[in-house]
Protein backbone atom coordinates (compact mmCIF):
# COMPACT_ATOMS: atom_id res chain seq x y z
CA UNK A 1 0.00 0.00 0.00
CA UNK A 2 1.00 3.58 -0.67
CA UNK A 3 -0.29 4.74 2.50
CA UNK A 4 0.61 3.48 5.88
CA UNK A 5 -1.87 5.96 7.86
CA UNK A 6 -4.17 8.19 6.28
CA UNK A 7 -6.52 11.23 7.12
CA UNK A 8 -9.55 11.51 5.62
CA UNK A 9 -11.86 14.22 5.74
CA UNK A 10 -15.37 13.49 4.64
CA UNK A 11 -17.66 16.09 4.30
CA UNK A 12 -21.19 15.70 6.38
CA UNK A 13 -22.65 16.45 2.57
CA UNK A 14 -21.14 13.36 1.51
CA UNK A 15 -22.95 11.67 3.67
CA UNK A 16 -26.33 12.82 2.48
CA UNK A 17 -25.56 10.29 -1.06
CA UNK A 18 -28.62 11.42 -2.73
CA UNK A 19 -30.57 12.82 -0.05
CA UNK A 20 -31.41 16.49 0.22
CA UNK A 21 -30.42 16.16 4.14
CA UNK A 22 -29.39 14.43 6.89
CA UNK A 23 -27.77 10.60 6.74
CA UNK A 24 -28.38 8.28 3.54
CA UNK A 25 -28.24 5.20 5.38
CA UNK A 26 -27.72 2.90 2.19
CA UNK A 27 -25.35 5.48 1.36
CA UNK A 28 -23.57 5.27 4.87
CA UNK A 29 -23.75 1.28 5.05
CA UNK A 30 -21.55 1.13 1.55
CA UNK A 31 -18.83 3.86 2.96
CA UNK A 32 -18.42 1.84 6.38
CA UNK A 33 -18.20 -1.38 4.06
CA UNK A 34 -15.28 0.30 2.19
CA UNK A 35 -13.08 1.55 5.21
CA UNK A 36 -13.34 -1.48 7.00
CA UNK A 37 -12.32 -3.13 3.75
CA UNK A 38 -9.22 -0.68 3.58
CA UNK A 39 -8.26 -1.18 7.53
CA UNK A 40 -7.55 -5.06 6.64
CA UNK A 41 -5.17 -4.15 4.31
CA UNK A 42 -3.00 -2.67 7.14
CA UNK A 43 -3.92 0.98 6.46
CA UNK A 44 -4.03 3.16 10.21
CA UNK A 45 -7.54 5.11 8.74
CA UNK A 46 -8.17 8.46 11.07
CA UNK A 47 -11.57 10.31 10.00
CA UNK A 48 -12.30 14.43 10.35
CA UNK A 49 -16.14 14.50 9.38
CA UNK A 50 -18.17 18.01 8.64
CA UNK A 51 -21.56 18.39 9.16
CA UNK A 52 -23.04 20.37 6.52
CA UNK A 53 -25.95 17.76 6.37
CA UNK A 54 -27.20 18.61 9.36
CA UNK A 55 -26.38 22.47 10.36
CA UNK A 56 -23.52 25.13 8.49
CA UNK A 57 -22.21 27.68 11.19
CA UNK A 58 -21.52 29.95 8.49
CA UNK A 59 -24.90 29.71 6.91
CA UNK A 60 -26.67 30.81 10.12
CA UNK A 61 -24.48 33.85 10.80
CA UNK A 62 -25.76 35.00 7.24
CA UNK A 63 -28.93 34.44 8.22
CA UNK A 64 -28.45 36.38 11.46
CA UNK A 65 -27.24 34.33 13.95
CA UNK A 66 -24.55 34.65 15.89
CA UNK A 67 -21.35 33.04 14.67
CA UNK A 68 -20.30 31.50 17.96
CA UNK A 69 -23.51 30.01 17.96
CA UNK A 70 -24.19 28.88 14.63
CA UNK A 71 -20.11 27.34 14.43
CA UNK A 72 -21.08 25.50 18.34
CA UNK A 73 -24.23 24.22 16.55
CA UNK A 74 -21.79 22.95 13.14
CA UNK A 75 -19.43 21.38 15.55
CA UNK A 76 -22.51 19.19 17.07
CA UNK A 77 -23.58 18.02 14.20
CA UNK A 78 -20.15 16.92 13.28
CA UNK A 79 -20.40 14.56 16.75
CA UNK A 80 -23.66 13.48 15.17
CA UNK A 81 -21.90 12.49 12.10
CA UNK A 82 -19.00 10.96 13.95
CA UNK A 83 -21.99 8.89 16.18
CA UNK A 84 -23.00 7.28 12.91
CA UNK A 85 -20.42 6.71 11.42
CA UNK A 86 -18.95 4.58 14.52
CA UNK A 87 -21.91 2.64 14.87
CA UNK A 88 -21.60 2.26 10.97
CA UNK A 89 -18.03 0.63 11.32
CA UNK A 90 -18.34 -1.41 14.19
CA UNK A 91 -21.69 -3.09 12.02
CA UNK A 92 -19.29 -3.66 9.18
CA UNK A 93 -16.69 -5.61 11.68
CA UNK A 94 -13.84 -2.63 12.25
CA UNK A 95 -13.48 -1.25 15.87
CA UNK A 96 -13.53 2.66 15.72
CA UNK A 97 -13.78 5.47 18.39
CA UNK A 98 -15.08 8.85 18.36
CA UNK A 99 -12.96 11.53 20.09
CA UNK A 100 -14.44 14.89 20.42
CA UNK A 101 -12.89 17.87 20.61
CA UNK A 102 -15.88 19.05 23.05
CA UNK A 103 -16.16 17.68 26.26
CA UNK A 104 -18.67 14.88 26.22
CA UNK A 105 -17.83 11.59 27.83
CA UNK A 106 -21.28 10.45 27.91
CA UNK A 107 -21.01 9.79 24.07
CA UNK A 108 -17.07 9.97 23.25
CA UNK A 109 -13.58 10.05 24.69
CA UNK A 110 -12.00 13.85 24.62
CA UNK A 111 -9.35 14.32 21.90
CA UNK A 112 -5.89 13.06 22.98
CA UNK A 113 -2.63 12.70 21.05
CA UNK A 114 -1.29 9.93 22.76
CA UNK A 115 -4.36 7.87 23.01
CA UNK A 116 -5.20 8.43 19.17
CA UNK A 117 -1.99 6.86 18.10
CA UNK A 118 -2.54 4.22 20.55
CA UNK A 119 -5.94 3.36 18.84
CA UNK A 120 -4.35 3.28 15.49
CA UNK A 121 -1.55 1.11 16.21
CA UNK A 122 -3.81 -1.21 17.55
CA UNK A 123 -6.24 -1.40 14.44
CA UNK A 124 -9.15 0.70 15.31
CA UNK A 125 -10.47 3.84 13.40
CA UNK A 126 -10.25 6.62 14.90
CA UNK A 127 -13.18 9.34 14.15
CA UNK A 128 -12.35 13.20 15.13
CA UNK A 129 -15.79 15.30 16.01
CA UNK A 130 -16.58 18.69 16.93
CA UNK A 131 -13.73 20.37 14.65
CA UNK A 132 -10.86 21.95 16.62
CA UNK A 133 -13.40 22.66 19.41
CA UNK A 134 -13.41 26.50 18.62
CA UNK A 135 -15.40 28.75 16.32
CA UNK A 136 -14.07 30.66 13.24
CA UNK A 137 -12.18 27.32 12.29
CA UNK A 138 -13.32 24.94 9.89
CA UNK A 139 -13.70 21.46 9.84
CA UNK A 140 -10.90 21.23 6.98
CA UNK A 141 -8.53 23.35 9.43
CA UNK A 142 -9.03 20.42 11.78
CA UNK A 143 -8.31 17.53 9.46
CA UNK A 144 -5.08 19.30 8.75
CA UNK A 145 -4.20 19.54 12.33
CA UNK A 146 -5.16 16.10 13.11
CA UNK A 147 -3.08 15.21 9.90
CA UNK A 148 0.11 16.65 11.44
CA UNK A 149 -0.95 15.62 15.02
CA UNK A 150 -0.91 11.84 13.81
CA UNK A 151 1.86 12.19 11.71
CA UNK A 152 -0.58 11.09 8.30
CA UNK A 153 0.97 10.34 5.09
CA UNK A 154 -1.67 11.75 3.51
CA UNK A 155 -4.77 14.21 3.96
CA UNK A 156 -7.21 12.80 1.64
CA UNK A 157 -10.57 15.20 1.08
CA UNK A 158 -13.45 13.00 -0.17
CA UNK A 159 -16.08 15.32 -1.91
CA UNK A 160 -18.75 15.28 -4.51
CA UNK A 161 -16.63 16.19 -7.16
CA UNK A 162 -13.66 14.00 -8.99
CA UNK A 163 -10.59 16.73 -8.18
CA UNK A 164 -9.42 20.10 -7.65
CA UNK A 165 -10.79 22.63 -11.02
CA UNK A 166 -10.25 25.72 -12.44
CA UNK A 167 -13.58 26.68 -12.33
CA UNK A 168 -16.90 24.89 -11.01
CA UNK A 169 -17.46 22.24 -13.23
CA UNK A 170 -20.69 22.12 -12.26
CA UNK A 171 -21.09 26.02 -13.86
CA UNK A 172 -18.78 25.48 -16.13
CA UNK A 173 -18.64 22.11 -17.68
CA UNK A 174 -15.33 23.25 -20.04
CA UNK A 175 -13.46 23.77 -16.80
CA UNK A 176 -9.75 22.16 -16.26
CA UNK A 177 -9.25 19.38 -14.10
CA UNK A 178 -6.10 19.51 -12.45
CA UNK A 179 -3.57 15.67 -11.58
CA UNK A 180 -1.23 17.70 -9.94
CA UNK A 181 -0.62 21.26 -8.17
CA UNK A 182 1.48 22.36 -5.78
CA UNK A 183 0.38 24.71 -1.94
CA UNK A 184 1.60 27.54 -3.41
CA UNK A 185 -0.33 27.14 -7.09
CA UNK A 186 -3.32 26.53 -4.81
CA UNK A 187 -3.17 29.84 -3.03
CA UNK A 188 -1.82 31.92 -5.49
CA UNK A 189 -5.05 30.61 -8.02
CA UNK A 190 -7.14 31.00 -4.55
CA UNK A 191 -9.24 27.75 -6.52
CA UNK A 192 -11.04 27.17 -2.66
CA UNK A 193 -9.64 23.59 -2.02
CA UNK A 194 -9.60 24.04 1.31
CA UNK A 195 -9.40 27.41 3.72
CA UNK A 196 -6.56 29.56 4.12
CA UNK A 197 -5.24 28.39 7.78
CA UNK A 198 -6.06 24.17 6.32
CA UNK A 199 -3.26 24.35 3.12
CA UNK A 200 -0.42 26.66 4.67
CA UNK A 201 -0.50 24.32 7.91
CA UNK A 202 -0.14 20.87 4.92
CA UNK A 203 2.31 23.37 2.75
CA UNK A 204 4.67 23.90 6.64
CA UNK A 205 4.31 20.21 7.76
CA UNK A 206 4.61 19.04 4.33
CA UNK A 207 1.30 16.66 4.07
CA UNK A 208 0.51 15.73 0.70
CA UNK A 209 -3.18 16.72 0.34
CA UNK A 210 -5.51 14.20 -1.93
CA UNK A 211 -8.81 14.97 -3.42
CA UNK A 212 -11.16 13.07 -5.01
CA UNK A 213 -14.73 11.99 -5.27
CA UNK A 214 -16.07 9.20 -2.48
CA UNK A 215 -19.21 8.77 -4.57
CA UNK A 216 -17.92 5.85 -6.87
CA UNK A 217 -16.95 2.48 -4.41
CA UNK A 218 -13.56 1.39 -4.86
CA UNK A 219 -11.75 5.09 -5.45
CA UNK A 220 -10.53 5.17 -1.23
CA UNK A 221 -8.65 1.49 -2.19
CA UNK A 222 -7.48 2.26 -5.54
CA UNK A 223 -5.80 5.61 -3.71
CA UNK A 224 -4.20 3.65 -1.16
CA UNK A 225 -2.92 1.49 -3.84
CA UNK A 226 -1.16 4.22 -5.53
CA UNK A 227 -3.55 4.79 -8.68
CA UNK A 228 -3.46 7.85 -10.48
CA UNK A 229 -6.92 9.54 -9.61
CA UNK A 230 -8.53 13.14 -8.47
CA UNK A 231 -5.96 15.84 -7.85
CA UNK A 232 -2.74 15.31 -5.53
CA UNK A 233 -1.40 18.91 -4.11
CA UNK A 234 2.06 18.34 -2.40
CA UNK A 235 5.67 20.57 -2.62
CA UNK A 236 6.94 20.20 -5.99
Amino acid sequence: MRFRRVLLKLSGEALMGAQGYGIDPAFLEGLAQELAAIRTMGVQLALVVGGGNIFRGMAGAAKGMDRVSGDQMGMLATVINALALRDALERAGAPAVVQSALAMPQVAEGFSQRQALVHLEHGRVVIFAAGTGNPYFTTDTAASLRAAEIQADVLIKATKVDGVYEADPKRYPEAKRFDTLTYSEVLARNLGVMDLTAITLCREQRIPVLVFSMMERGTLAAAMRGEPLGTLIEEA
